[in-house]
């Protein structure tokens, strides 16, 4: 059907989100998997009519629908091609719960997070849980059978589904609960076969699962839908059954010689109480979580453990029982742990090692096989064949898994270089060893593109015949999901890393990725962090999608967007608009350079598109005004400097800051910042300042732009601060900039001779071991991460490595006494570069030494710069305010400190709320004693 066709009738159904422009289908030709289609068209329908309403269109017309969650299935579950329909976007909602009842009915999009949170005050939970919990949705968990790491104690998500409101793919709505029909009379006609063939184990998730329609299990046609990859039907509503949460849970963790030993040690476990959790890794992921920076418990002797989980009514029978599965265990050695936080840092290392891993071997590492899984008494011995058939084929992977009901994940450091060859032997091979164990292909993810073609190999002929009459009783045209389970197509077809990668060479020297802008954005595989409201205490990314929940404002959105742009044919290049307005929203928080699994750096993407755009004569004259005015800031603050006073008063004059505004690019509704009468160098020269020994101070303080020419009180306030605390201070009187805003807007040849020039003005005070202490944390930032990739000069590294936070300095000195805070309610909001590139773990601490409350506000302030500012761009940046900071800061009430070390985050408050905030050295140095 041509495409604008498809819309209008789309339109004339009363599908009003539809699109098939390029951007949407770039966003949507791939999920979390190795596979690429690109769509016809992709709707997100509103309500549950447009719905319906989709389905049928796309039905008359013929055309392929396959439905997408958070597109977060790791087997091209959620590609196709013809209309995708996102569900996410608007039918998210939890319609009911019945506490009585134990059950909650929702839109297929919900987030499974979302629903946890829904029923949390009745002391209530959906039971499956997987890793990616913050984001996928339960209609995605239905169609794969989504499982999780408590499976074991909850049972798959097929267990826990009370009905299902669905379409089949014949038009047909029916209310999937128990009950007679085509289906189950199909199976009456193959009893036998169906008991023998189908839930041979817990994790036989490949094909569909027939064994739920045998009358012995109550003819649950609900449940037989569920794990059948969108193929059969299209979710509507599903009624979900709730199991009451904990009184309290314990946490056994095992050490075992290798994985191996853990997973022989699992069939004994299972034996005594029952657990909840029984997961296995080995010390090549613990490496990689904590070759990522991130805090790992102690952990008992061995190089491969068991992290096995039990729970009760109260805290001492939780420990007991733990007690007991040691007690059970040949571990070499065991812990028990009970602390919650503790608890929950252990299962941090799971749920981050999907992303982790996949960047951990020399090469990168990918899906495609999976999630097999096979009966736990098998574990052991599989898991030794399975790594002695990496080898043979000169492969590597990082294993970990659901041990306790024998799945297994992996990433495997696959090459396509031969088109998906290789990938294709490996698979075959895995797929009838895996079956000789009698396991299933796909343990919880379903078999998607990447297994169903291996389907033969673990099913026989008649098994395979019951799957085609299954699909042809309720899908007669075949037009949901085609290409999975039935019919399917080749596992090494639409492979997305077969691809050639454009040789696009970056002035930014990705250090990471050798130098090409290819490689790294497909640093992307698409696990979808950046879709969860990651926003907690400590989290960034990705502040635009909290504010639009739109899949082009997400990190993964923009690599796929930069994906098709560098090795599709559907993007025309880096100076397509599609990738200008994937980019656009994009606030260079670097939140996701520290967030994503995979440390996608989009800040850094997106400032070297602007540069290959940008770049060169004929790309400047179509530079935005913003670039050039709010891009080159420091230099206008330095030439203005001399007549700030006047210029400041100028500014207060309406028509001149509206013209000011205009002339800038700036959204007329934004406040400009004041100049600093006097920089911070000069205050310090005056001859009225104290007189300093400068020769070899104790500590030097940077005077970067914004500091010198917008925020002197801060550098005062620093200054008053160290030399209370006994150090002498010298201010670097050198101009250094670290060329932060020709950075963000692309302007990176500029931004190279700028920052070359602050290396050499920063190099000999750092050289001889002197701290160095910058204030403005995205300056500080600047020259810790960018300098090191924009200059080619050995010095660059050394500079980064001098350079010191305030807290940083502080929390080293011996002896030294904070003031006293005591009693003082601090609401602080780290600069989102504080977070993610400099880490604000000291200034924490300092704060708790010091006595303060401190509430830690997530996220980024929305500001960002100039993004905020510039035209365009205001209703986002107040949304993404609106998201954590404004709610905490009317929260704390007037009483309470507001502390924003970034000019920024303080310009912000000032601007949408009217809120005083002060850097730290202004908190610390207010409480010094006179």
């Amino acid at each position: 059907m041509v495409t604008d066709q498809l819309l209008r009738d789309l339109a004339r159904a009363g599908v009003g989100d539809a699109s098939a422009a390029t951007l949407d289908r770039a966003l949507y030709s791939s999920d979390s998997s190795l596979y690429r289609i690109v769509p016809q068209a992709v709707a997100r329908p509103r309500s549950t009519d447009e719905l319906l309403a989709a389905v049928q269109v796309a039905r008359e017309a013929g055309v392929p629908v396959t439905m997408r969650g958070a597109g977060t299935s790791i087997a091209g579950n959620a590609v196709g091609p013809g209309l995708v329909l996102d569900t996410s976007r608007h039918l998210n909602r939890v319609l009911a719960v019945d506490p009585e009842a134990r059950t909650a009915t929702v839109q297929p999009g919900i987030v499974h997070a979302g629903l946890q949170r829904r029923v949390a005050p009745h002391g209530l939970r959906f039971g499956p849980d997987p890793s990616t919990h913050t984001r996928c949705t339960i209609g995605g968990m239905i169609g794969n059978n989504a499982c999780g790491s408590r499976a074991l104690g909850y049972g798959r998500t097929a267990d826990n589904v009370a009905g299902l409101r669905v379409v089949l793919g014949d038009g047909t709505v029916l209310d999937a609960g128990s009950g007679e029909g085509p289906l189950t009379r199909l199976v009456d006609d193959h009893l036998e076969h169906v008991r023998t063939s189908f839930g041979r184990f817990g994790r036989q998730v490949s094909g569909y699962s027939l064994e739920h329609l045998l009358p012995e299990n109550g003819r649950r046609l609900d449940r037989f839908l569920v794990g059948s990859e969108g193929t059969l039907a299209v979710v509507l509503e599903a009624t979900v059954e709730l199991v009451p949460e904990p009184g309290a849970t314990a946490l056994a963790v095992l050490g075992y010689p290798s994985m191996a030993d853990a997973a022989d040690d699992v069939p004994g476990l299972l034996a005594g109480d029952p657990l909840v959790a029984c997961e296995g890794l080995d010390a090549r992921i613990v490496d990689v979580v904590r070759a990522a920076g991130k805090s790992v418990p102690d952990l008992p002797r061995g190089a491969g453990w068991l992290f096995v989980e039990v729970s009760a009514d109260t805290a001492a029978e939780a420990e007991a029982r733990a007690g007991r599965v040691v007690a059970l265990a040949g571990a070499t050695e065991a812990r028990v742990v009970t602390g919650a936080a503790e608890q929950a840092a252990l299962w941090r290392i799971r749920e981050d090692g999907a992303g982790l891993a996949a960047r951990s071997l020399g090469r990168p590492a990918y899906s495609g096989w999976e999630d097999a899984a096979v009966p736990p008494e098998h574990l052991g011995e599989w898991l030794r064949d399975f790594d002695a058939l990496l080898r043979e084929h000169r492969l590597d992977g990082v294993p970990y898994g659901h041990f306790g009901d024998g799945c297994v994940h992996v990433r495997i450091d696959f090459e396509f270089d031969d088109g998906g060859q290789r990938f294709r032997t490996f698979l075959t091979e895995a797929a009838d060893r895996v079956a000789a164990y009698g396991g299933s292909l796909s343990g919880e993810h379903g078999d998607g593109r990447a297994r169903s073609e291996l389907l033969p190999r673990m099913y026989d002929a008649d098994s395979l015949r019951l799957f085609a009459a299954a699909k042809a009783i309720c899908d007669p045209d075949g037009l949901l999901n085609p290409g999975v389970l039935v019919d399917p197509d080749p596992l090494d077809g639409a492979l997305r890393p077969a691809r050639p990668v454009a040789g696009v060479r970056p002035l930014l020297r990705l250090t990471h990725d050798g130098g090409s802008l290819g490689r790294a954005a497909h640093r992307c595989t698409g696990v979808g962090k950046c879709l969860a409201d990651n926003t907690g205490p400590g989290g960034v990314m990705c502040p635009s999608y909290t504010a639009t929940r739109d899949e082009k404002d997400s990190t993964r959105g923009r690599a796929r967007v930069l994906q098709e742009a560098l090795d599709g044919d559907l993007v025309d290049g880096l100076r397509d608009p599609a990738v200008h307005e994937a980019l656009d929203l994009c606030l260079s928080c670097k939140g996701c350079a520290r967030d994503c699994p995979t440390g996608v750096d989009m800040a850094t993407y997106k400032s070297e598109v602007l540069h290959q755009t940008y770049g060169g004569r004929w790309g400047a004259l179509k530079r935005p005004r913003s670039h050039l005015a709010l891009g080159r800031l420091p230099l206008w603050a330095r030439l203005s400097a001399p007549v700030a006073p006047a210029l400041n008063a100028a500014l207060r004059l309406g028509p001149v800051l509206r013209l000011a505004r205009a002339g800038a690019g700036i959204d007329q509704r934004r406040g400009v910042p004041r100049f600093s009468s006097r920089t911070l160098r000069r205050t310090v020269r005056a001859p009225s300042a104290p007189v300093r020994d400068l020769d070899r101070p104790d500590v030097w303080l940077w005077a970067d732009t914004f500091t010198d020419h917008f925020a002197v009180e801060s550098g005062q306030a620093a200054i008053r601060l160290l030399e209370a605390a006994g150090l002498r201070v010298g201010v670097i009187p050198e101009t250094a900039c670290c060329g932060l805003t020709w950075i963000t807007t692309g302007q990176l040849t500029q931004a190279r001779r700028i920052v070359a020039r602050t290396v050499a003005t920063l190099h000999p005070y750092v050289v001889d071991g002197t701290p160095v202490i910058g204030l403005e944390p995205s300056c500080l930032a600047t020259m810790r991460s960018d300098a090191v990739e924009l200059v080619d000069d050995p010095r660059a590294a050394e500079v980064a490595a001098g350079l010191r936070t305030l807290a940083e300095v502080l929390t080293g000195l011996d002896g030294w006494t904070p003031p006293d805070l005591s009693g003082v309610e601090v609401v602080a909001q780290p600069h989102c570069h504080h977070a993610s590139v400099l880490g604000w773990e000291a200034d924490a601490a300092l704060l708790r030494r010091a006595g303060a409350q401190v509430t830690r506000v997530g996220g980024c302030c929305g500001l960002a710069g100039n993004f905020g500012v510039e035209k365009g761009h205001y209703e986002v940046s107040v949304a993404v305010a609106e998201h954590d900071l404004l709610p905490a800061v009317r929260a704390a009430g007037t009483d309470a400190v507001v502390l924003a070390d970034g000019l920024s985050c303080r310009t912000q408050l000032e601007d949408l709320e009217g809120v005083p905030a002060i850097h730290l050295a202004q908190l610390l140095a207010s409480r010094l004693q006179a």
